[in-house]
């Protein structure tokens, strides 16, 4: 599988409303996920996908877009805008896939201060209500 079979996996999933499954087949078991707002990366299937399932409904929605994509060999940058309340949120994700095609690392960058902000606030309000 290559990166760009990735991208269209990742795609399907985020056009999908999120599906938790559709997410959990995409993620290798020992991926990593490298936050925006938290300091230290999150290893494991199991963390990985609580984060990126509560961006996908934090993040997803109608206003969400990928604007570009950079692709080389197992690894690509994906280039998103998106708003909430009101803030224009720019950011971009880079990703990276084992030799099984799973997602093995996945580190969020998102600009400018006041997005990433608003996005620490509601990102802390859904993994909140997924923990409880």
């Amino acid at each position: 599988m290559t990166a760009a079979d990735g991208i269209a996996a990742w795609h399907a999933y985020m056009a999908g409303g999120g599906d938790p499954e559709a997410l959990k087949a995409l993620l290798a078991e020992d991926a990593v996920f490298h936050s925006p707002v938290v300091h230290t990366p999150q290893q494991g299937r199991d963390k990985v996908f609580a984060y990126l399932h509560a961006a996908s409904h934090v993040l997803g929605g109608n206003n969400f877009r990928y604007l570009r994509e950079i692709v080389d060999g197992d690894q690509a940058c994906l280039e998103f805008a998106t708003e909430l309340d009101g803030i224009a949120i720019n950011g971009v994700d880079i990703i990276r896939w084992d030799e099984d095609g799973k997602i093995k690392d996945f580190k969020v960058m998102v600009r400018p201060l006041k997005a990433i902000n608003k996005v620490w606030e509601k990102m802390a309000d859904m993994l909140a209500a997924q923990a409880g």
